[in-house]
């Protein structure tokens, strides 16, 4: 599975739909193979994108509580990400 999908229950404050989002994206990129859809499969790839933040939401809401937090801190919490996102708006 990919490595790079961060843990996102038990974080405080809780995950948020930007982080839940990004977290389904990056699923959908690494289980389709596709990073930027084309315009012919771009309908589909956003359709599976809103059902697994769907079911995320869904997963994160009913699991108990963590015992620890996550031992990594969510790319988007990052100092570094959040500077490249305020670049880009």
């Amino acid at each position: 599975m990919c490595r790079n999908i961060t843990e996102l229950r038990g974080l405080e404050p809780p995950a948020t739909e930007d982080e839940i989002e990004a977290a389904a994206r990056q699923y959908v990129r690494k289980v389709s193979g596709v990073r930027h859809p084309s315009p012919a499969n771009a309908e589909a790839f956003e359709a599976a994108v809103v059902a697994v933040t769907a079911a995320t939401r869904t997963l994160l809401d009913v699991l108990p509580e963590r015992r620890q937090p996550p031992k990594t801190v969510p790319p988007l919490r990052r100092p570094e990400v959040q500077a490249r996102i305020a670049a880009r708006g």
